[in-house]
C-alpha cells in the first residue's frame, strides 16, 4: 500500500504544469504561443529566459522529490543490497512522475516532453542513476551550445544516459540482476523523449526549428 501511495503521489507531483502556471501569472497561456507546449523551453520563449529557467528548475524538482522520498522512506535498509522487486517499484514511481508531466490529467493528458522532469527523476535514483544523470546533463550542455537546438540536445542527452549508466556498472561492478531494471527504464525514457520530439525533428529537417537565442 505504501508503494501504491508513492506511485500516485509521483504522478500527481509530476503533473503540476509549472510552465503553464508561470505563463498564466504573466497573463499568457503558453499553449497558445510559440510551440504551444507547456514545458520550460516554450515558457522561456514566450515569457522570457528567466521564467523559462524557473520553470525548468521547478520541473526538475517535481520529478526529483517523489522519487527521492520513495527511495529514502520505502527502502528501509540502505546498508543492505537492494532487492530487484524494490528496484522495480522504485522505478515505477519514477515512471509515474514522468508520466504526470507528459500526460497530466488536469490538461486532458496534453503535457510537456518530459526532459526536465525526467532529469529530476533519474537524479533522485541515488546512486544508480545520479551520476549518469549528471553525465547526460553535460552532454546536453555540449550539444545545446554547439548546435543550439534544444530538441537535438535533449535526444542526444537522453540516449547518452545508457552509456553513462553502463560506465557506472563497469566501475561499480553491479550485478546484471540489479542492472536490468535500470536498463529497461532508461530505454523507456529515451523512447518517450524521442517520440515527444518527433515534431521538432521534422522542423529541424525543414530548417524551421527555433534555435537557442532566436
Amino acid at each position: 500500500m505504501e508503494w501504491v501511495i508513492a506511485i500516485i503521489a509521483g504522478y500527481l507531483c509530476g503533473s503540476i504544469p509549472f510552465g503553464l502556471l508561470i505563463g498564466l501569472t504573466r497573463g499568457v497561456d503558453i499553449r497558445q504561443h510559440g510551440s504551444k507546449n507547456i514545458g520550460a523551453t516554450n515558457c522561456g520563449r514566450v515569457c522570457g529566459r528567466w521564467f523559462g529557467l524557473t520553470a525548468f528548475v521547478l520541473d526538475v524538482i517535481k520529478g526529483f522529490v517523489p522519487v527521492f522520498f520513495a527511495g529514502q522512506l520505502l527502502i528501509h535498509a540502505p546498508d543492505e543490497p537492494i532487492a530487484q522487486m524494490q528496484v522495480w517499484l522504485w522505478l515505477t514511481v519514477a515512471v509515474a512522475a514522468m508520466a504526470g508531466h507528459v500526460l497530466p490529467v488536469w490538461l486532458k493528458f496534453k503535457g510537456g516532453k518530459g526532459v526536465a522532469t525526467g532529469f529530476g527523476v533519474i537524479l533522485a535514483v541515488w546512486p544508480y542513476l545520479t551520476v549518469p544523470a549528471i553525465g547526460a546533463l553535460f552532454t546536453w550542455l555540449l550539444f545545446a551550445s554547439c548546435l543550439r537546438y534544444v530538441s537535438i540536445a535533449s535526444i542526444v542527452a537522453a540516449c547518452s544516459l545508457l552509456y553513462w549508466f553502463m560506465l557506472g556498472v563497469r566501475v561499480m561492478h553491479w550485478s546484471m540482476e540489479l542492472v536490468w531494471p535500470f536498463i529497461s527504464i532508461i530505454g523507456l525514457m529515451v523512447l518517450v523523449v524521442i517520440v515527444r520530439h518527433l515534431g521538432n525533428l521534422k522542423r529541424v529537417i525543414a530548417d524551421t526549428e527555433t534555435r537557442l537565442g532566436e
